[in-house]
């Protein structure tokens, strides 16, 4: 049976590729808001949201915590496809990007893929877990 514990293998370096978002959505939004809030309040408070939501599911994932990663994951699975289609529709809400802008662009769809990667983990992992 393949290993699906997030302290090796595979499972360590999704937890590296969400601690990598974690910090660079919380270090672009804490940027964005402290130097440009009023210019775009909205796109940088989703950005400060995804950091959120990338902070959460490091936790979680990092501690085999999940319930809470499935649930985390998913916010961030709707995120990335609310924001990238409002980014569409709306551009004009979105005078700068975010980091869930045009479903990640920014970031080579990134933000787009790795909600799907998470969740096949953690169902894959609770899957071997009840096996």
């Amino acid at each position: 049976m393949a290993d699906t514990h997030t302290s090796h293998g595979f499972g360590r370096l999704l937890v590296a590729v969400y601690a990598v978002f974690a910090l660079s959505a919380s270090a672009r939004s804490l940027y964005q808001l402290a130097t440009h809030a009023a210019d775009a309040p909205f796109a940088y408070s989703l950005s400060a949201l995804a950091a959120l939501v990338y902070l959460v599911a490091t936790y979680a994932l990092a501690t085999n915590r999940q319930r809470l990663a499935s649930w985390t994951i998913g916010f961030e699975l709707v995120g990335v496809l609310a924001v990238g289609l409002l980014t569409l529709l709306d551009p004009a809400l979105f005078p700068d990007a975010t980091v869930w802008s045009l479903f990640g662009i920014q970031y080579a769809f990134v933000p787009l893929v790795l909600p799907l990667v998470g969740l096949w983990w953690v169902y894959r992992r609770r899957a071997a877990g009840r096996a």
